[in-house]
């Protein structure tokens, strides 16, 4: 295919010059797999656009690695070229294209950063007393998740089997009947660090070149019975889904904001000069109807302190590294992020399409999107997470 072409996008486009998300994608039709940004309802193809076999590969981890000016460079000639004329062969329908997970994920690590949830869960686990751990206002909590069941976006979800406490103390075997979501955002690790070499709390974005959302499913009867004393393990490891776009910190400057404060004030190594707490808006909608509004600026810990606590025991990190702010919940019961809050526990039912639902059941759907403040007033948005509930294997 030869020729020119320009694709227009409105001002007030979600997936405008301001965003460009990056992404991995091949041709519904077949080819191989390689790098593109997501314009308006297009792919480009950064191969063909830019001329550049960085990009004609099937995951973004080689051009992670080339770190932020390299980064910058790209940005901002993607925006110079989208500006105007392009190849004809470089752009593509967004619905004509397959998608996959945008990097080799060598390790993924979840953290509990959210004070509403972390508190909610706190009272509904230990309603006689304290919801908040001695440890939790000291440091980000976080656990190591499994990386090879990190999927993309619109991947079915098979219901997990595994043990489950019943009221005689024994055990039985058999699907979740608990079986939830936690709506997250994700950070993408770009430049690694070396084994022994922490990472200090303001060089975030020396490291990390952007988000995605993140949909760390939870199998809660599993988990509760696995959990004590050593965490999450049956409970979560079964899927963990990802958006197949990852917005690029640089779109996100706009929704730089405060951490809502931390008390007491943490340690020096989680101290930032400049903070990187984030106003982002989610939206959580089970089986096409819109059940929650999780508001990511109340988070307690930004990612800055969540990497920077990682990697202070001297852990390494790679290009394509992922780890996720854990569940993101408000104050408000339209606010939590998980059908566990949502419903306290299984005891207030939710209303889905006019049935009184507590916990996923199979064939059900469930579809987290948000959008960020844009320059001059205007929005961007994250490319969304989906996934649908199969049944137990």
């Amino acid at each position: 295919m030869t020729g020119t072409l320009r694709i227009e996008v409105a001002g007030d486009a979600l997936f405008g010059l301001d965003n460009l998300p990056y992404g991995v994608f091949a041709p519904e039709g077949g080819g191989e797999f390689r790098v593109g940004v997501r314009f308006g309802d297009s792919v480009v193809d950064l191969a063909v656009l830019l001329d550049d076999s960085t990009f004609a590969r099937p995951t973004l981890n080689a051009f992670l690695a080339q770190g932020p000016a390299r980064w910058r460079e790209v940005r901002d000639r993607v925006r110079e070229r989208l500006g105007g004329d392009i190849p004809t062969a470089a752009a593509h329908a967004v619905d004509a294209v397959r998608l996959r997970l945008p990097v080799a994920i060598g390790d993924y690590v979840d953290f509990y950063a959210s004070i509403d949830h972390a508190t909610n869960l706190g009272r509904l686990l230990r309603p006689d007393g304290e919801p908040l751990l001695p440890n939790w206002r000291h440091l980000p909590v976080g656990y190591h998740g499994r990386a090879g069941t990190v999927v993309v976006s619109g991947t079915e979800i098979v219901r997990p089997r595994g043990q489950r406490r019943t009221p005689s103390g024994t055990p039985e075997f058999g699907p979740s009947q608990r079986l939830d979501i936690e709506a997250e955002l994700g950070f993408v690790v770009g430049v690694g660090s070396e084994l022994g070499r922490p990472i200090p709390v303001d060089d975030f974005a020396a490291h990390v070149f952007g988000v995605a959302l993140v949909n760390d499913w939870s199998a809660r009867d599993i988990q509760g019975w696995e959990y004590q004393p050593l965490g999450p393990f049956l409970g979560k490891s079964f899927a963990t889904s990802m958006s197949a776009w990852v917005t690029p910190l640089a779109a996100l400057e706009q929704a730089r904001v405060p951490l809502p404060g931390q008390e007491p004030e943490p340690l020096p190594y989680l101290r930032e000069r400049e903070s990187w707490g984030l106003d982002l808006d989610l939206a959580v909608h089970w089986n096409g109807e819109l059940v929650a509004s999780p508001p990511y600026r109340r988070m307690y810990w930004s990612p800055a302190q969540m990497l920077a606590h990682m990697t202070v025991n001297g852990a390494s990190t790679q290009p394509g590294d992922l780890y996720a702010s854990g569940t993101i919940s408000g104050p408000e019961r339209e606010q939590r992020g998980s059908f566990m809050e949502l419903s306290w526990g299984g005891s207030e039912p939710i209303d889905v399409g006019g049935t009184k639902r507590t916990f996923l059941e199979d064939g059900d759907e469930v579809a987290i999107s948000a959008t960020a403040p844009g320059p001059g007033g205007g929005r961007i948005g994250l490319g969304e997470v989906r996934g649908r509930i199969l049944p137990a294997r």
